[in-house]
């Protein structure tokens, strides 16, 4: 049994959209006209075993982290409760009403029911499922523990949505601040500072320094802003696609690990989820070498994850794991002693759990403590902003009175 997705017309003429099981086309169409719908297209989910790992790739949709987090908070439950695994997927398919995420599930369960590993049909969907996923579920299979692991993907998934949403919120404030600040200064030089400085202007006045530099960048703003914005917008698209190629992405990427401010959140982030995704992975029972080259492909920087691929390198050569990332030269040097700790005392799995937990801590204290810092610069940057237009302003009128 395989699932397929349709598009039929109902009795009023409406479209509607969904995934169904079946065993071919024919009985999905039969099962379409049983509910009293026309059935358009109907094709299988599943990805025909001809294809090519690209258009694999390319076809494959993708689950966002809260649809993620929930499928497999979900399945772990049900598994834990010694139901079927198929059931399981089964009943998670129903629980969901966004039909994407239904028919990825339903596709997973058929390659399940055609006797294929949970891990087998998730690799089917190397977009809705990472390396990181895949890995740990395969390793759980083989291990006996897929609820076990489940449970820990579920708390990584959820951890990860938690911390995402807690920044995003963070920065919501300071950059909805510096919007408004950005738009009241404009709109001040470009509208209400021309009329104002006109009726000085007319009177011949000999204006102030501080009031002529005011009108010379209000005449730019209205003259040249613009203009200005679209080279802003082009000049951020040609850098968009300037990193897609190789070399230039991995030349930024090492520059963000060296300018100040940046390198820290930029460390501090890829750090905590190298180390989060290799606690998962080596708690689960992959290998240690293997478990390094899956934890590089989460990280963002491309430049820290050619490095770290250089340590797995390292590690299956025979040498250990801290002093591999601490050659690495951008590892937290209390990272590394923990790591080292654990690999001395024969506990490597539960450290690096302790580690992850720690470097999550100081990510977000990190952030907190720019969020917090942000905040009152903006504030300044708008009053301050606002002090010189109205000095600027008010100067010529000081000086028209003292001549009267």
């Amino acid at each position: 049994m395989a699932a397929f997705s349709y598009t039929a017309l109902n009795l009023q003429g409406k479209q509607s959209k969904g995934v169904l099981e079946g065993d071919s086309s024919r009985q999905i169409r039969q099962q379409l006209r049983e509910q009293q719908l026309t059935p358009l297209e109907v094709r299988p989910l599943a990805h025909n075993k001809g294809d090519s790992p690209g258009r694999q790739y390319q076809r494959s949709p993708k689950l966002s982290v809260a649809d993620l987090a929930m499928v497999t908070r979900q399945l772990a439950t049900l598994v834990q409760a010694s139901l079927p695994l198929e059931e399981a997927l089964n009943t998670v398919a129903r629980q969901t009403e966004r039909a994407k995420v239904r028919g990825v599930i339903l596709s997973v369960r058929a390659k399940v029911l055609e006797g294929h590993t949970l891990a087998s049909g998730m690799a089917d969907y190397p977009q809705a499922f990472p390396a990181l996923f895949r890995a740990t579920v395969a390793a759980g299979e083989h291990a006996g523990h897929l609820d076990l692991v489940l449970n820990k993907l579920a708390d990584y998934c959820e951890n990860s949505y938690a911390s995402r949403q807690k920044a995003l919120l963070a920065l919501l404030y300071p950059v909805l601040l510096f919007i408004m600040a950005v738009a009241i200064v404009a709109g001040l030089m470009a509208f209400i500072v021309p009329d104002v400085v006109e009726v000085f202007v007319g009177q011949g006045q000999q204006l102030p320094a501080l009031t002529r530099g005011l009108i010379a960048s209000s005449d730019f703003i209205v003259d040249y802003g613009l203009l200005l914005l679209l080279l802003l917008i082009v000049a951020i698209a040609c850098f968009k696609l300037a990193l897609n190629k190789p070399g230039f992405r991995l030349w930024v990427d090492k520059q963000l690990l060296h300018f100040p401010l940046v390198k820290r959140l930029t460390r501090g982030g890829n750090c905590a989820r190298y180390a989060s995704t290799l606690s998962i992975l080596t708690t689960s029972g992959v290998p240690l070498v293997d478990a390094m080259h899956i934890a590089a492909q989460v990280m963002a920087n491309s430049f820290l994850k050619q490095r770290v691929m250089a340590a797995a390198q390292q590690v299956r050569e025979g040498g250990s794991l801290h002093r591999s990332l601490e050659q690495c030269g951008y590892f937290p040097p209390m990272m590394v002693h923990m790591i080292a700790s654990g690999e001395l005392s024969g506990e490597l799995d539960s450290m690096l759990g302790r580690v992850a937990d720690h470097q999550q801590k100081e990510l977000d204290n990190l952030i907190a403590t720019l969020v917090g810092f942000f905040e009152p610069v903006m504030l300044l940057f708008m009053g301050g902003a606002v002090l010189i237009i109205v000095i600027a302003i008010l100067q010529p009128i000081f000086d028209l009175n003292t001549l009267i």
